[in-house]
């Protein structure tokens, strides 16, 4: 019996989400962090992902970025208002902190519905952020039943079917495999007030070589287009057709759902302003020092902190 096309696909992702047999510290401060989560919060978890820069470069100091997608918002948030909110705008963030192997750890936890989850994988969805994440490699820390495991595969195929769909329909012609992934994450990026410095794309591709050229081939073939190379080392794999909203329109959503979900941040955790700081200093170089009224105002301040943040180059 021969693979389906959409099986191999399926199969990559799977692979890619499997837990390492060799850990690194942060994946297991990123376990040790999932066992609390569990223990507050128990079968209203459906899963939990790791993803991000922690777990590219296995540094257990730095912030982690943990996804957990649950069965229902209620279920997990107990309080109405939460709920209210994380099914307005999805996702709810909160800051976690722990005792890991090596010392304290602490991560960024997301927040949705499993269902949800699924939802923004697709080509149509005008919010780009979420399968722009998880076309990227993620590992799939907790799994509640194997349904669950399967859903997470199917939707982080997807999520890699989509970004193959918008990187040849936003890219030339031709291209390498990693030339069309490049230009398309300078394309999200863009579309989501991400403070990145020149490289970030460069670093992400080549921290798993073994998945880009791989799932873009497979991915490439689930929309039924062929990823032939020519002799000068490029595809060529045709037009992909369908969906005629223009990126412009998801360029526009983009940046307004981040603005909101800026402002989320600010009040969903301790210490919310002073972590975006951090984290846009982290991927883009620039430091901002925030003053006391800044840290008390976040909604007051962000229009001012972001027009210099813009002219500094820190988000585009």
């Amino acid at each position: 019996m021969t693979t389906s096309v959409r099986d191999t696909l399926a199969a990559l992702a799977a692979a890619e989400l499997a837990p390492p047999a060799r850990p690194n510290p942060a994946m297991l401060a990123a376990r040790g962090l999932t066992g609390e989560i569990l223990a507050r919060h128990g079968t209203a978890v459906e899963a939990v992902l790791f993803y991000g820069a922690c777990r590219r470069d296995g540094d257990a100091a730095g912030l982690l970025d943990l996804y957990v997608l649950t069965g229902g918002h209620r279920a997990f948030h107990g309080r109405l208002l939460p709920a209210f909110f994380n099914a307005l705008l999805p996702p709810h963030v909160m800051h976690l902190r722990g005792d890991g192997p090596a010392g304290p750890v602490r991560a960024k936890v997301a927040i949705m519905s499993l269902r949800q989850f699924k939802r923004k994988m697709r080509p149509g969805t005008l919010d780009t952020t979420v399968w722009a994440r998880f076309s990227q490699p993620a590992t799939l820390i907790h799994a509640r039943t194997a349904g669950t495991r399967l859903q997470v595969e199917q939707a982080v195929a997807l999520a890699a079917q989509t970004a193959a769909f918008w990187a040849v329909r936003l890219g030339p012609p031709a291209d390498t495999a990693l030339g069309y992934w490049r230009r398309l994450f300078a394309r999200t990026y863009g579309a989501e007030l991400r403070a990145e410095r020149a490289g970030r794309v460069d670093e992400v591709l080549a921290a798993s070589p073994d998945w880009y050229g791989p799932a873009l081939a497979a991915a490439l073939e689930r929309l039924g287009l062929v990823a032939v190379t020519g002799r000068d080392g490029l595809l060529r794999p045709g037009t992909a057709r369908g969906l005629p909203r223009s990126w412009a329109l998801r360029r526009a959503c983009g940046k307004t759902l981040n603005v909101l979900r800026l402002i989320k941040a600010a009040f969903t955790f301790d210490g919310g302003p002073d972590y975006l700081s951090a984290k846009i200093a982290r991927h883009s170089g620039v430091a901002m020092e925030l003053t006391g009224w800044q840290r008390r105002h976040p909604v007051l301040a962000a229009p001012l902190l972001l027009w210099r943040l813009r002219r500094r180059g820190a988000v585009r």
